[in-house]
């Protein structure tokens, strides 16, 4: 069941990234104006490009499977923590650089990411909404539910608010509590008979995937928040 919740449920290590890699380079230094982050607006849709309105509007509303997360309250550079968020490919070599495994992803250019598995898993994500401290994610791509199963067509979206706190002067952290809903949807008859045979377990993994998901970035910002001086070796470009 553990691969399982892996690969059917979102592909949530899949998910764990997910915004164009435009921001500069991260620095521990915090801009003199602060705010706190408004509410989320009434309306994902709202917020979304209209090329991709339609879907993801349709996603959220009809999903075979939805989680939501939140992540325990910590302290972090709002610079640190939104450069990782817009780079996921660096924020998992961050993790490897650690010692610690992480899912493998590409940055395809242009907004998008990729990510893959030997079983024959494969997604690929951009934004296409952002609010205050949040962002909108869609993904299409397939995920195998199990080794003697087929791989089945799924489509994602991910909506990631992190609100923070006012900034400390002298430390230039911020309180952060990111939060994350997960919609996924799947027309296969193998995708909703293996969340049937399931049954309450489904919504509990899903849950434990989108704290994951959260903790994917929160961790890196959280030991960076602790130990700035690690900074430039763990989020330096990899080594060609």
């Amino acid at each position: 069941m553990a691969s399982l919740r892996i690969r059917l449920l979102g592909s949530a290590a899949a998910l764990t990234c997910g915004l164009p890699a435009t921001a500069a380079e991260p620095r521990p230094v915090v801009p003199a104006s602060t705010s706190t982050a408004p509410a989320k607006p009434k309306s994902i849709a709202e917020c979304v490009s209209e090329k991709y309105r339609e879907t993801v509007a349709g996603i959220i509303k009809a999903p075979t499977i939805t989680a939501k997360a939140a992540d325990d309250e910590f302290e972090a550079h709002p610079t640190v923590y939104d450069w990782l968020v817009e780079h996921p490919d660096r924020t998992t070599q961050a993790w490897k650089r650690l010692k610690i495994p992480s899912v493998d992803i590409t940055d395809l250019g242009k907004g998008q990411f990729f990510w893959s598995d030997a079983t024959g898993s494969e997604l690929t994500w951009q934004t296409v909404g952002r609010f205050e401290h949040g962002v909108v994610w869609y993904a299409t791509g397939k995920v195998k539910p199990g080794a003697l199963m087929p791989t089945v067509p799924v489509k994602a979206v991910a909506v990631l608010h992190a609100p923070r706190g006012a900034v400390d002067k002298e430390t230039g952290l911020a309180t952060f509590k990111p939060t994350v809903q997960f919609y996924l949807v799947s027309e296969s008859r193998v995708a909703a008979g293996v969340i049937k045979m399931m049954g309450p377990s489904a919504p509990k993994m899903a849950e434990e995937s989108a704290e994951q998901f959260l903790f994917f970035f929160s961790g890196i910002a959280r030991y960076i928040g602790r130990k700035p001086e690690q900074m430039e070796t763990l989020l330096a470009p990899p080594k060609k």
